[in-house]
This record gives C-alpha cells, structure tokens and sequence, in this order.
C-alpha cells in the first residue's frame, strides 16, 4: 500500500543529503582554478594576457595602467595565468563571493 514508505523513514533517519551553504561551506577542491588575481606591483601592463584571453574578460591600457577583469566573460582558463612574463597573475583556489 505505501510503497515508498521505507525510503521516507531511512530519509528521515539519515537527515539531509545536502550541506546548508551559508553556514557550512565547503573547501575548495584540489584543482579548482577558483577566480584570477593580479598584483598589480608587479604589472609591466604589457597586454600579452588581454590578447590571449579567448574571452576578452581582460582590459588592460599602458598609459595610465590599468588592468580590469570581466568575471562574467572570464572562463577560467588561466591562459593569461601562462603567459604573463613577470607572473603577476595567479589563480587562487577558492571563489568570489
């Protein structure tokens, strides 16, 4: 008659299968590229990670030095991470919030 009456009282036994975000948040995982970061003391401004980006998420001009990211366009694929020549960019491994 209750077929599904088994899994309801394991379910409620066990609790929830999810994690509740806010409160309990989870470490980020061991590759995860997580979001792009620049230390901008050590920026030549050069523009080599703006013309590799596939995206186009990066803007960078020479004369008054600037260096601005598009989170929405970037992808995360950390080609400006590889190219950079004074490595002043990286990839940190957790997330924007």
């Amino acid at each position: 008659m209750f077929p599904f009456l088994k899994t309801i009282v394991q379910s409620v036994r066990r609790g929830p299968a999810t994690r509740r975000y806010p409160r309990e948040v989870r470490a980020p995982l061991a590759g995860s590229r997580g979001h792009l970061v620049n230390d901008a003391e050590a920026c030549i401004y050069c523009g080599l990670c703006a013309r590799r980006c596939p995206a186009g998420a990066l803007a960078v001009t020479r004369d008054p030095k600037t260096w601005t990211l598009d989170p929405y366009r970037c992808i995360l694929c950390a080609y400006c991470v590889d190219v950079c020549p004074k490595k002043s960019l990286r990839m940190e491994p957790s997330h924007r919030r």
